[in-house]
């Protein structure tokens, strides 16, 4: 739209030319009205690192017993997640999901996915124990990664994760001993 200004003083009215305004109304009542306060990938970032996110449990297959030099299936249940918060009066969506994931067998080692793994028959995530007669105690960390919208504004990503631990699962690794049986 198009404006014409002009400046009033005590001799009169006076011509300044004219002035363009996109859709909104002339400068001087668009100016009147405050601005939001900024929302900043910061303070994003610090109300991500507030949210809490499930500590995801590690499960194994064979459950509670396994063999020594045997696959033994690792995954967790792990979903996305949404939350909203506000932050300095604005609606903040987090559209939050888990990005990788560390096995910690509980006998020193570890593997490193971007899965959750899945139950038998998947062996997505596998891991054979070389000592047997012993209790291991496994768990994951998972890395959160986020993505996030303002006043339903398009998704952007937030610049930092957030890590949880899961609880540790007892495991016993047990060894097997074949034995003939008789059967004809």
């Amino acid at each position: 739209m198009q404006y014409r200004q002009w400046q009033v003083g005590v001799g009169g009215e006076t011509p300044l030319g004219f002035v363009c305004s996109g859709n909104g109304a002339p400068p001087a009542v668009a100016a009147a009205a405050p601005a939001p306060p900024q929302v900043t990938e910061a303070m994003v970032l610090e109300a991500f690192r507030r949210v809490p996110v499930p500590e995801l449990r590690s499960q194994s297959q064979p459950g509670d017993k396994t063999l020594v030099n045997f696959d033994t299936i690792f995954f967790t249940e792990a979903e996305p997640l949404t939350r909203d918060v506000t932050i300095l009066g604005q609606d903040v969506r987090l559209q939050i999901e888990p990005s990788e994931f560390t096995w910690l067998h509980g006998d020193g080692t570890s593997t490193t996915t971007s899965t959750a793994g899945a139950p038998y028959p998947s062996k997505e995530i596998v891991h054979r124990y070389a000592d047997a007669h012993v209790t291991v105690e496994h768990r994951v960390v998972v890395t959160w990664t986020a993505q996030w919208s303002l006043n339903g504004g398009p998704l952007q990503p937030v610049d930092g994760t957030v890590t949880t631990t899961g609880p540790t699962t007892a495991l016993r690794v047990a060894e097997a001993s074949p034995s003939l049986s008789g059967q004809r």
